[in-house]
């Protein structure tokens, strides 16, 4: 009786942890070292200008997410983002995205200066939108796992820029 009880928490479990995650429409991906736990379903660009190259081919914005491995911030934030299935699904579907852990020599993705994490949004015409921002005035472009609804109505946003303005 023990074991039969036991073998179906075992079960339960593995199901309840593969069903919540959110699953591209061409199916599930071998998850990429790229992804840096951000998003184990993405296909993640590798540099700065492939990513651009694939935003400007694919008609798709860009965004740069700017962390650390060790940062209590970083770390806080992508638990909460690669979480969030909505976000996981606009990501798939609409953006190009990146993710960096090192600074890159592009002064535009540092306009008001270099800390971690920072989410940069890029148009396929390759201008940096410094019109999508954090709450944050001294870091304009940082975002807590408090501010998840902001960053994903600031995708939602990025995304509708697109079709009006290019």
């Amino acid at each position: 009786m023990m074991k039969a009880a036991f073998s179906l928490l075992l079960l339960l479990v593995t199901l309840s942890s593969t069903l919540g995650k959110y699953i591209p429409k061409s199916g599930k991906r071998i998850p990429q070292t790229l992804a840096r736990g951000w998003g184990d379903q993405q296909i993640w660009a590798q540099t700065y200008e492939e990513g651009l190259y694939w935003s400007r081919s694919r008609n798709k914005p860009l965004m740069v997410i700017f962390h650390l491995e060790d940062c209590p911030h970083s770390k806080a934030l992508k638990k909460i983002f690669a979480d969030n299935n909505e976000i996981q699904k606009i990501l798939d579907e609409d953006f190009v995205v990146l993710n960096l852990v090192y600074e890159t020599t592009d002064k535009h993705l540092s306009p008001d200066g270099q800390y971690v994490p920072r989410v940069i949004f890029v148009d396929p015409s390759m201008t940096v939108r410094a019109d999508i921002v954090g709450q944050y005035s001294n870091r304009m472009y940082a975002y807590e796992p408090s501010d998840i609804k902001l960053l994903l109505d600031n995708m939602k946003k990025a995304k509708k820029l697109l079709k009006s303005e290019l």
